[in-house]
This record gives C-alpha cells, structure tokens and sequence, in this order.
C-alpha cells in the first residue's frame, strides 16, 4: 500500500492521529494543506476553500446559480465571491488527490478521497468514528465549550453525509468502501497501530496472493 485515506466523524481526533500516521510512516500529510493546495491554484482566499470544504454550497446560492445558468447572461463571468464554489472545490479537489496518488506514499484525510481512489490497488481506506460523549469531552478539551462541541458534533456530520450523496450518490459513510473502521475512544497510539498492522496484514495478503 502507498496511500491511506481517513474518512472520519467530526470531534472523533482524526488530524491529531493522521498527523502521527504520516510522521510514523514519513510520508506526506495532506489535510488542511489540501484546502491550501486549492486555494493557491484556484487564486481564492484560503477562508473560501475552506467555505466549500466538505459541504453544500448555501441553498440561495444553489438557486441563484440555476437561475444563472438559464438565463442569458449564463455566459458572462461570475463575480469573485461566486466564481469559486463547491463545484469548483470538488473539481480541483478531484486533481490534487488524483495527483498525490500518483506520487503516493500520503494519508489524505476526507475531501471524499475514498471515492476518487475507490479503484486503486495501493489504497488502503480507514473510518474512523467514536462515542459522542468521547467526542464532545475532545472537542471541549480543545478549547470548545460545550454547547459548541455539542452543535458541531450534531452538525458537522450531517453537512459532510449531504455532501457525499450530491456529489458522489452514495450514503455516508459507506462501509463497503473500507478496510478498517476504528473507534478512536481506544486512544491514538492504539488506533495508530491498529491501521499500520492491518495495513501490512493486507499487504502481505495481496504478496501471497500474487
């Protein structure tokens, strides 16, 4: 294997651990830095990459967008704050994933990474999930109050599953897509571990195999 996916709920840890994942193997990170990529080639502020990361673009948008699209203007450029949406997020996205894994030995962190790699070989697909008490104790120890951690935990999720049924028409998450699905309460060195001996565990698998 030279690429890990993580697909994971909101709160459950998942950049602290990807971060370790990356550091234990050396290979590169890509999870905010991912945002950063598009952003610099879309020409956008990072804040409006970030606006499109994983969720529907605003419902008044939506409709405006189809109205521009039927109209006669259709063809005239868009001002800055609209040019740059969740299509467009998703298209360049699509680019810069297909273009790590190309490179390989890289853990992408969501962005629907599963799904754009879903037929690569060398791919190994992670969720990782956790309890909601676990996630909103995480979330609050990171500085959230609680009332915060607890909107976010409700949310968040709910935004990226809309996500994934536009623009990829499947549920989220989608087991058959994983090879491991991991509750995080059991600590991050642990989940750490677990991924890197299952991942050889199929590694070795696929060698017999061949």
């Amino acid at each position: 294997m030279r690429i890990i996916t993580i697909e994971r709920e909101y709160g459950c840890g998942t950049p602290v651990i990807a971060e370790k994942l990356a550091k234990r193997l050396g290979w590169k990170l890509w999870d905010q830095s991912l945002t950063d990529e598009i952003a610099k080639i879309a020409h956008v502020d990072i804040s409006a990459a970030k606006r499109c990361d994983e969720r529907l673009d605003p419902l008044v948008y939506r409709l405006a967008k189809t109205f521009w699209r039927g109209s006669y203007e259709r063809s005239l450029p868009l001002s800055d704050p609209g040019a740059f949406d969740t299509d467009c997020m998703v298209a360049m996205v699509q680019q810069v994933i297909e273009n790590a894994a190309k490179h390989g030995e890289c853990v992408i962190v969501g962005r629907g990474a599963p799904y754009f790699l879903r037929d690569r070989s060398d791919a190994f697909h992670v969720f990782l999930f956790a309890p909601r008490e676990y996630k909103v104790r995480r979330l609050m120890e990171s500085g959230q109050s609680q009332e915060a951690a607890e909107e976010l935990v409700d949310t968040v999720d709910q935004e990226r599953a809309a996500f994934i049924k536009k623009y990829f028409g499947k549920d989220w998450p989608n087991r058959h897509l994983y090879h491991l699905m991991i509750n995080t309460s059991m600590g991050d060195e642990l989940v750490v571990e677990t991924i890197l001996n299952s991942m050889a565990t199929v590694d070795r698998a696929a060698g017999v195999a061949r």
